[in-house]
């Protein structure tokens, strides 16, 4: 009879970790809650001076999700109360706020518009139903999401079935991507196959085509082309999904949430899944704790360089998004290997998620610097314990967060 395997105690270490993770992220979301839906971090004053104290769009509909998979009875009910809320402030030409600040009851759509809360609300609210056995969420929405959708089908171009956008403008929302971006079209893809719209399957091709044109047959159309003529003679890693493409530039900084959304969207076969995670595992991004956001950060050097990403002192190398570590991307990680497969190291990842969350007295902290690993931004982080949630679920084999069944 064999004895138990050499890590047989840490692995039993990492399932109390997770278990304890479970419970903390549990409770911070209940923390979080308010009559109006969840907050993006705790309420208090610093919450309060810097507008974490605020529903945001993309941040509400991750939690929606996790809340929904937590086992709690109190925010499975409450999962969709923050979207509601959301719907209630869209803008009259169908967009969903950036966020909603409770005070004034007033929304915000950020200063070049904010794309990403729409097409995220979109999937949360389609979530939440699927999960209702009564049913009748997108049903009582109906009108709003006609809106949202219509909204989003304005800013789609009509050849390629991609969306457009300005710079800073999705969740990134102090780095140049603009034009064509990766991480919005995965969204948008998805939205397409969750509401059954016209033309995924155009944009499924022109998504691999524009953000992988090194492995695509190019359409036959001169502006695809043009776009990818550019791409082919300049850029470097040839693995990734480019992080943008605009009319003769690119992002290569190698954007982590974006390529792990074009995994878990259904955009990726199985080879260019392996090949994407063999080429973030080559740049170390969940090292030592999952995931820092970008493989090589936007250097002050760089003519991609923006002058508002020195805000604050935020955006500069390995901090914010141009190279911090966010839990909340960790999250989608561990989807995203679960799905492709990789369960054994999906539950690995998932210990070490915990861990980071754990840091400074479980402080669920929203990034930690690149390289130092010290904390940044705000503590308690409601979408850090949902995405954990979700996490958890994949990498026990649920798998239900990226269920894209169509209609």
């Amino acid at each position: 009879m064999q004895g138990p395997p050499p890590n047989a105690s840490t692995q039993a270490r990492g399932e109390e970790l997770v278990e304890t993770c479970r419970a903390k992220a549990v409770e911070l979301l209940r923390t979080n809650l308010s009559p109006h839906g969840i907050l993006a971090a705790t309420p208090g004053a610093e919450a309060e001076s810097r507008g974490y104290a605020a529903i945001f769009g993309r941040d509400a509909a991750v939690c929606a999700i996790g809340m929904a998979l937590s086992g709690d009875l109190v925010l499975e009910r409450e999962a969709a109360t923050g979207l509601v809320t959301l719907g209630r402030l869209q803008a009259a030409n169908g967009q969903i706020p950036k966020f909603v600040d409770l005070r004034r009851q007033e929304a915000d759509f950020w200063y070049l518009g904010c794309i990403d809360a729409t097409l995220w609300w979109l999937v949360a609210l389609d979530f939440l139903d699927r999960r209702d056995q009564a049913g009748g969420l997108r049903q009582r929405l109906a009108p709003g999401i006609a809106k949202a959708i219509q909204w989003l089908e304005a800013q789609e171009h009509q050849r390629f079935f991609l969306l457009q956008q300005n710079e800073a403008s999705d969740w990134a929302d102090i780095m140049p991507r603009s034009g064509f971006v990766l991480y919005t079209n995965a969204l948008w893809y998805c939205v397409k196959r969750l509401y059954g719209l016209a033309r995924a399957e155009e944009t499924h091709a022109n998504f691999n085509q524009l953000f992988h044109p090194f492995s695509a047959v190019l359409a036959d159309y001169r502006r695809a082309r043009l776009l990818t003529h550019y791409v082919k003679r300049k850029a470097r890693d040839r693995d990734l999904y480019l992080s943008f493409v605009n009319f003769s530039f690119f992002g290569e900084e190698g954007d982590v949430f974006g390529n792990l959304l074009a995994l878990l969207c259904g955009l990726a076969d199985g080879e260019a899944t392996r090949r994407t995670l063999r080429a973030l595992d080559r740049a170390g991004v969940a090292e030592p704790w999952p995931v820092r956001v970008v493989c090589e950060p936007i250097p002050a050097s760089s003519f991609l360089w923006r002058a508002y990403m020195s805000r604050h002192l935020q955006n500069l190398e390995w901090q914010y998004h141009n190279g911090g570590v966010w839990p909340l991307v960790g999250g989608f990680w561990v989807c995203a290997l679960a799905l492709a497969g990789e369960r054994d190291r999906a539950n690995a990842e998932l210990a070490k998620l915990a861990l980071a969350n754990a840091l400074d007295g479980w402080s669920f902290n929203e990034w930690l610097h690149g390289r130092t690993l010290a904390p940044g931004g705000m503590r308690g982080q409601s979408w850090n314990a949902a995405a954990f949630l979700m996490a958890l679920d994949a990498a026990r084999g649920g798998g239900a967060a990226f269920a894209l069944r169509p209609r």
